[in-house]
């Protein structure tokens, strides 16, 4: 089948997109950036690229000819928290117009249970959505889905930051809310069962796992499975905007995520049949099993995608192009340089690939997570969001408070932006010449005179951070052990 997968970057579209090429499908992915869809080269060579904005007033003159089945998985919760909801409607409204064009036949939809008759603002934003993808001149195919578990997914991120960073907590009344959560896998197997499947046509299906837990049980599982002490003592007095605050400060999300995720975690989300279960043969994976296959992604390094990449984890709305050419003018610089031996180039690099996260900034690591969490005070993304992969980077990533702009290891260059609270827009970038020569080169382009005043503020401290940046990771694993 020919197959238009739209959020081709986000979480589920990345799970989802290797499991259609290997069945033999024919995939043509919609990203708002190419200079941001990083894939190895293998998928990337099987793939077609389909840049589109379903923001953006239809334009027909690039959409593809004609394809079979659509996959509309994207999502704007963490992008505002007043005009999500307009944002998405607006979206599939332009879905249903390109789709329209195009012929397809079959357009699927991964959207969230809906249990009440009042719904949180989130949720009523996803049966809108459904509402308005089924005057599109196509059969829809709907999938509810409540809290779904997988390494680097929003949910099992949140709960893992809690559970591990406070043994005791004091937490809102939210935490009792039932839901009923889903693994990934089992996720990514109903959203290929029902590929083309005309039983399934214009109708919807509530997807969960085996297990209907609270959030507190979900917690204190996770606790167990991880064997770490977890006691939640829940109190009444927390309101929604003190619980985002919560969540805000102690877990890596965004502040308008949070504020949206309390507002539907006050929400029962359990499903109401298993009619797609028993028609696909599913048999769907319990919560405890979920967070262990989770576990055994993460030990090995093999997570594929992780909320925290897509674009809705940062402050960066803009295309990545516009910031890959660093500008020269009207800017200040910090410009450090140092001599490689060729031997040691290949050390080097990986040093640099592997920047932040877990193995920090190789110099003055305090002033760092100083950094971060005065970003987090004022509003910004901090340093909690790390890296999803130790010594991988692709473009677009996430990386502490940085976005990856361009990872070409064959080009010796890595160039990162940052989406920190600044006066001013700020650039990181690695390169080694042909000289062998290493570049460290900070660039700050100032708004006014208080981003001057901020870059001349930190000057003291440049010195010594960015001097002893890189001769840390100038250093090979020889003179390490020396």
């Amino acid at each position: 089948m020919k197959i238009i997968l739209t959020g081709a970057n986000g979480y589920v579209g990345r799970r989802l997109l290797p499991e259609l090429i290997a069945q033999g499908h024919e995939v043509i992915c919609c990203v708002r950036d190419k200079n941001r869809f990083g894939l190895e080269e293998e998928l990337l060579e099987a793939v077609t690229l389909w840049e589109v904005d379903f923001l953006e007033e239809p334009n027909f003159e690039n959409c593809p000819k004609d394809a079979d089945v659509a996959y509309y998985l994207i999502h704007s919760m963490s992008s505002s928290t007043d005009t999500f909801d307009a944002m998405e409607a607006k979206s599939a409204q332009n879905f249903n117009a390109y789709m329209n064009h195009i012929g397809v036949k079959q357009a699927i939809y991964l959207s969230g249970i809906v249990n009440n008759k009042t719904l949180s603002k989130h949720l009523q934003s996803r049966k809108d959505v459904e509402d308005i993808l089924y005057k599109g001149n196509f059969n829809m195919t709907v999938l509810r889905a409540g809290i779904i578990v997988g390494s680097g997914s929003s949910s099992f991120e949140i709960i893992r930051d809690l559970c591990e960073k406070l043994p005791v907590m004091i937490a809102p009344k939210w935490v009792l809310t039932k839901t009923q959560p889903i693994a990934i896998r089992d996720v990514i197997q109903f959203l290929i069962g029902v590929l083309g499947r005309e039983e399934c046509y214009n109708d919807s299906f509530d997807i969960g796992g085996p297990d209907v837990l609270n959030y507190k049980q979900m917690m204190e599982l996770y606790a167990k499975v991880r064997g770490i002490n977890c006691t939640i003592i829940t109190v009444p007095v927390m309101t929604p905007k003190l619980s985002s605050y919560w969540l805000y400060f102690v877990t890596s999300t965004s502040y308008k995520l949070a504020l949206n995720l309390v507002d539907s975690m006050k929400m029962e989300v359990i499903a109401k049949d298993k009619r797609l279960q028993e028609l696909l043969k599913i048999k769907t994976i319990s919560y405890t099993d979920a967070i262990k296959l989770a576990f055994k992604k993460i030990e090995q390094n093999l997570v594929i995608s992780s909320w925290k990449d897509s674009m809705i984890s940062g402050r960066f709305k803009k295309n990545l192009s516009q910031f890959v050419e660093v500008p020269k003018y009207g800017c200040l610089k910090d410009h450090q340089k140092l001599e490689i031996k060729p031997e040691d180039i290949e050390q080097v690099l990986e040093n640099i690939w592997a920047i932040g996260g877990l193995r920090g900034w190789y110099y003055g690591n305090w002033m760092w997570r100083a950094r971060g969490f005065m970003d987090k005070l004022f509003g910004g993304v901090g340093l909690r969001r790390g890296r999803t992969h130790p010594t991988h980077l692709d473009n677009g990533d996430a990386l502490d408070f940085w976005r990856v702009l361009l990872a070409n290891k064959s080009e010796k260059r890595l160039l990162l932006f940052a989406e920190m609270r600044l006066p001013g827009e700020a650039w990181l970038e690695f390169r080694i010449d042909e000289k062998n020569v290493l570049h460290q080169i900070a660039t700050f382009r100032p708004k006014g005179i208080f981003g001057r005043l901020y870059w001349y503020s930190l000057v003291p401290f440049h010195y010594f951070i960015f001097a002893g940046m890189i001769k840390n990771i100038a250093k090979t694993k020889n003179e390490n052990k020396a």
